[in-house]
């Protein structure tokens, strides 16, 4: 504990962390309070608990901080903001001219600029989805005031005061990422994600209270220790890396040769294990809600029902297959996506650098992209494993409010972001000439952070 406050007192002992660290937290207050502000015409007394988290509909609440079942003014969050993101990734990976774009600074610029563009055009489109959602969800429509806004005023208000509040958002975010502590944007996410856990333990010591769970308080201590070690998982799977060591070759400048050449210093390149982040458990979640498409379509026919049902049923054996197997294939085509061993050859070889035993150009692609395809598949497995192990605890009658935080998108993206923010402060700390927050490393977080790895 004495190490503890000794750390918090050189954080607080350094005027710039010191300031970011307050910027941060009052612009994510400002957020948190705009989830609470329900959208004019709708009747906040009014407003039956819809705390369902299932579906696409539960990832839009998840990653809105629980904003879109609160009708506020927030309710779709980031979530425009990420799909603009993707959509930009996959056209730099598409389109050569994009691509080229993303190599500049000045076409940097540009992609962020044309990602704010989409970020409107997708707003507007999820905000006129989502009036549509609440004038026929019961939940919904009756706290609408029908006496004071036709329909259409409803829709035009609501739609431009989402798409102001989602840029809102986007902007504050940003401020957070430049003048504040972490990344903005996942920042905001991990907040609105983390706000739900108090209200799940409360859940959960009341379930287990009231008889309708087993085992009382020894049950809960032992999902809390299941949960620390969760944690300690996901950690790993987070931060887990394939060291290639890397050579450099000797170079003379002028009449000297460079004391990194010269010592013939060996780096490494570290493949990540869980390249793809969470996107494809992301991806999966929404593969899994399409056959609740078809539901309405199967009432006459009791086994296509039944079916169906143990489809749409994350309690099922067949359900958590199909989803971890759904995991494992998107986890190899995200990651088929990002990650180019051919430019990273080419790279090492303008860099003058080469993997001991391995020549150089081709060689070096293949092996890199060999070394890549054998740490994925535990590291899709693991992703898989941490997927489905929501469903798992919710089966073994944990709240299904608090089993949400046993893996899957919640603290996949909590662990991360919580990594990268505690990197940043670390680096503040070293820069200052304080020692680092661990006495046995340097925490290294991921890399790439951005919106879309969030």
């Amino acid at each position: 504990m004495k190490k503890f406050i000794e750390k918090l007192q050189n954080i607080w002992s350094i005027d710039e962390l010191r300031n970011r660290i307050i910027y941060t937290f009052v612009l994510v207050l400002i957020y948190r309070i705009g989830c609470l502000v329900t959208l004019p015409g709708i009747n906040p007394t009014l407003l039956k608990d819809n705390s369902s988290s299932a579906g696409l509909l539960g990832i839009l609440n998840m990653f809105a901080g629980g904003a879109f079942n609160k009708a506020s003014i927030f309710a779709l969050g980031v979530m425009p903001y990420i799909s603009a993101s993707i959509f930009m990734q996959l056209a730099g990976i598409i389109i050569p001219q994009v691509a080229k774009l993303q190599r500049e600074d000045s076409g940097r610029r540009k992609i962020n600029q044309y990602t704010r563009y989409i970020t409107i055009a997708v707003t507007a489109a999820q905000a006129s989805a989502y009036v549509t959602y609440l004038l026929t969800t019961p939940t919904f429509h009756d706290a609408i005031d029908v006496q004071n806004y036709s329909p259409f005023m409803f829709w035009l208000s609501t739609v431009t005061i989402l798409t102001a509040g989602t840029l809102f958002v986007m902007w504050l975010g940003e401020r957070i990422t430049e003048a504040g502590i972490g990344n903005g944007t996942s920042l905001i996410i991990m907040v609105g994600i983390l706000a739900r856990f108090p209200n799940a333990i409360l859940q959960e010591i009341n379930f287990k209270n009231s008889g309708a769970g087993s085992g009382g308080w020894l049950i809960l201590l032992i999902e809390l220790a299941v949960f620390i070690a969760v944690i300690v998982g996901l950690i790993l799977l987070t931060q887990g890396v394939r060291k290639i060591p890397l050579n450099y070759a000797r170079r003379i400048v002028g009449t000297a040769t460079s004391a990194k050449d010269a010592t013939n210093s060996r780096d490494f390149i570290p493949l990540k294990v869980n390249s793809a982040g969470v996107m494809p458990i992301i991806f999966a979640q929404a593969m899994m809600f399409i056959p609740s498409v078809f539901r309405g379509f199967s009432t006459n026919n009791k086994d296509a029902s039944d079916f169906i049902n143990k489809l749409t049923d994350n309690h099922s054996l067949i359900y958590n297959l199909i989803y971890a197997v759904l995991v494992i294939l998107f986890t190899y085509f995200y990651t088929a996506l990002i990650f180019n061993p051919t430019e990273m050859a080419e790279n090492l070889k303008r860099n003058n650098s080469f993997i001991p035993s391995v020549k150089p150009g081709e060689e070096t692609a293949n092996y890199i992209a060999t070394i890549m395809d054998r740490i994925t598949l535990p590291g899709a497995v693991f992703l898989a494993l941490a997927g489905i192990l929501p469903g798992i605890a919710s089966a073994l009658q944990v709240n299904p409010e608090f089993s949400s935080f046993y893996g899957g998108t919640s603290m996949l993206i909590g662990v991360g972001v919580i990594l990268d923010t505690l990197q940043q402060v670390e680096s503040y700390l070293l820069m200052n000439h304080y020692d680092g927050l661990m006495k046995t490393g340097r925490i290294t977080g991921r890399t790439n952070v951005n919106p879309v790895s969030a």
